[in-house]
């Protein structure tokens, strides 16, 4: 009974640290500053709507955005790459999807990620996708991928503008034991976005969620603030008394959690002190397009809805940095629904070089990509002053491995949809020398947001014809 309980009590703390409670971007960055790292520059900064009142205009630049999608298990990797360069090349069968949107994509070759050549298996690769650092090698004991996430840097300069700071999506709940093959915990499977070397942070599983929160943030209300201090005030309680029977180990991770919790707190009692709302959403969420009561059965369906909610958030500027994994790493989920697949996604990864594997690995491969181009043919359509949504958007896409059944960094498969307001010198596929640093990317990522970050990870330097 004590194991339920205790069990209860960390996913209830988990899932509170990461609701969006909506308050003043000043308010947000002068209470809680210092628990999530934002410089104290983005204080002074004005928001959109006084500088619209300071000049008499409407600001020039549009919000800039940050998605990142991880796909499991690698791809086909001799239908990938592009054949020629630059402006110049051919689609390959895995990205013809993607061929109306040319002109807003880059297409990487060469790339890779040398602090995931590391260990057995998949666990170094997924956890150190976005972090480009060696994860601990650990049975769940002593958790640390050694680094924070490329999208939580954004989200330190990002993150204040908007009610969320960021936003964690995904469609598999977190793996748990140890995957005794490699000797790592599963936990590292799970997780793409970490906040500090020893913070994954949580999924949202139901897309139905994602939107309540989307809708409270624009629609917030001094009767449900109150609520949330009441529940807040129960889960200190709680977990102060839980905190007396556990171990060591034990209270180090809730120390953690309550660090969070108590940056919620902080927020709760500005937004009770009456302080002004600056932020505005950009386009108004109708509660019409709510996902349904029950939570869809298929994949696909889940995936679809995910996507929806990533381009919601996104137009309504209610948060501009976002994750999402199609699933977790050696996902064995059977996509039988395709036609001609009839096995798991990871066993087909695993294909010895055997053409029927082959054929559905490569089916597989291609529907990932397929979703990929609606999510960005969806913020395509989104038009934003005299642009569009994607225009003002970094849409990633990659897998921390390049074939899965050699488990190898080498020559990753990524993709960057968007143009980052005219930042990107999209249309092209770069092909570097070997191995080239896959954080040189996100350094250039981190560049065009304006974050003012040099260098990221094990980065170089930015990559030669990425930004315009």
């Amino acid at each position: 009974m004590m194991g339920n309980e205790m069990n209860r009590k960390l996913v209830f703390l988990d899932d509170d640290r990461n609701k969006g409670f909506p308050l003043s971007r000043r308010t947000l960055l002068r209470g809680v500053g210092a628990g999530l790292a934002l410089p104290w520059l983005e204080a002074m900064m004005p928001s959109r709507a006084d500088a619209a009142e300071a000049d008499g205009k409407p600001p020039s630049d549009a919000p800039l955005r940050l998605a990142a999608l991880f796909a499991p298990n690698g791809v086909r990797a001799d239908m990938w790459t592009p054949d020629g360069t630059g402006s110049d090349f051919k689609w390959s069968p895995t990205l013809e999807p993607l061929s109306d949107l040319k002109d807003q994509l880059l297409i990487f070759s060469n790339l890779w990620n040398q602090a995931s050549d590391f260990g057995d298996g998949h666990y170094v690769k997924t956890s150190g996708f976005l972090t480009c650092t060696t994860i601990n090698k650990s049975l769940g004991i002593d958790l640390n991928c050694n680094g924070r996430s490329m999208d939580q840097v954004a989200a330190d300069h990002l993150g204040a503008l908007t009610p969320l700071r960021s936003l964690e999506l995904g469609i598999d709940p977190v793996t748990t034991g140890v995957d005794t093959n490699v000797g790592y915990t599963r936990v590292y499977g799970s997780h793409i976005a970490w906040n500090g070397p020893t913070s994954p942070l949580a999924k949202e599983l139901d897309p139905r969620l994602v939107f309540d929160r989307l809708f409270r943030a624009a629609n917030p209300s001094q009767a449900s603030t109150r609520r949330d201090s009441l529940l807040l005030d129960r889960v200190l309680g709680d977990t102060n008394e839980l905190n007396r029977r556990l171990g060591s180990a034990d209270r180090q991770r809730m120390e953690e959690y309550l660090q969070s919790v108590r940056s919620i707190e902080e927020r709760l009692q500005n937004q009770q002190s009456g302080a002004d709302r600056h932020w505005k959403p950009l386009a108004q969420l109708d509660p019409a397009q709510r996902p349904p009561e029950d939570r869809p059965d298929e994949y696909q369906q889940q995936v679809r809805l995910m996507l929806d909610m990533i381009a919601l958030a996104f137009q309504t500027d209610t948060t501009r940095v976002c994750t999402f994994m199609f699933g977790n790493a050696v996902s064995s989920r059977n996509f039988s629904f395709l036609d001609g697949v009839t096995g798991g996604h990871h066993d087909n990864s695993h294909h010895q070089n055997e053409e029927d594997k082959l054929r559905q690995y490569q089916l597989i491969t291609q529907w990932h990509v397929q979703q990929y181009a609606y999510l960005l043919q969806k913020l395509n359509g989104m038009k934003e002053r005299e642009s569009t949504v994607l225009d003002n958007s970094m849409i990633l896409y990659g897998s921390g491995l390049r074939d899965g059944n050699s488990h190898s960094p080498h020559d990753l498969p990524i993709l960057l949809g968007g143009r980052a307001g005219g930042r990107l010198a999209s249309g092209q596929h770069l092909s570097y020398g070997k191995d080239t640093p896959l954080s040189n990317l996100y350094t250039s990522m981190l560049t065009a947001l304006g974050t003012g970050e040099k260098s990221f990870a094990d980065s170089t330097g930015v990559l030669p014809g990425v930004l315009a």
